[in-house]
């Protein structure tokens, strides 16, 4: 499939279709089964964000009044992560263009007035590795801009099914969702969710890789540091 490129950053319109944004769906209801949903809070304030997130991997992002960091393990339940599901790593192989695993799956659980300012995804080692990203359910606006949190952004609506890939100079972009729009998909309802709302699923390599044969460990993960 043929990406767009916007500001340097590739969108893959349609890159699910519906057969396979219901089998991630299912992978995504067995991760929420084994790691619940939680709601995360700013550093420092402590106030909660408007989404509420999961991990599957064997890290998972999280934020809280120490910071912004990767962790082994689900902050209330204290348990692993699932692992990966094969579907999204299939399409890590075939959008990252990098030669290593992800570590990082983070889902972000968007209700109808969720939202998620204009923020880099640098809590990551590699900036070489990109950010391959995966919307499910109800459509949003999604925002990007530059490596400055004050230039210039454009805007575009993501859909059920649609990939984005930061990555080369839109690694570090600003980016966003400015909103979501509400009953624009069925997929949650065919599943047997009520209430709408999108799920988002952002793959991430984490740690620099050691070698060509390298593979991730739950034992030794790379410590990351919080951000202010």
């Amino acid at each position: 499939m043929q990406a767009l490129d916007i500001n340097g950053t590739r969108l893959y319109p349609g890159y699910l279709g519906r057969d396979a944004q219901s089998a991630v769906l299912a992978a995504v209801q067995r991760i929420f089964a084994a790691a619940p949903l939680f709601t995360p809070r700013m550093p420092k304030s402590g106030r909660p964000f408007s989404v509420r997130m999961s991990n599957c991997g064997v890290l998972g992002w999280m934020s809280d009044e120490n910071g912004y960091r990767y962790a082994p393990a689900h902050p209330e339940t204290g348990r692993p992560w699932p692992p990966l599901p094969e579907p999204l790593t299939a399409l890590w192989d075939d959008v990252a263009g990098y030669a290593h695993p992800p570590e990082a799956c983070l889902i972000n659980f968007y209700g109808p007035e969720a939202k998620m300012g204009l923020h880099q995804d640098r809590d990551e080692a590699d900036f070489s590795a990109p950010v391959v990203s995966l919307s499910l359910g109800d459509s949003c606006l999604f925002r990007i801009g530059g490596l400055k949190r004050g230039d210039p952004t454009r805007s575009f609506r993501l859909n059920s099914g649609d990939v984005v890939v930061l990555g080369g100079t839109a690694r570090l972009a600003f980016h966003g969702v400015d909103r979501i729009y509400p009953e624009t998909s069925t997929l949650f309802a065919q599943a047997g969710l009520t209430g709408g709302g999108r799920i988002n699923l952002t793959m991430r390599r984490v740690t620099r890789p050691l070698g060509p044969d390298d593979a991730p460990s739950r034992e030794h993960p790379a410590p990351a540091a919080a951000v202010d």
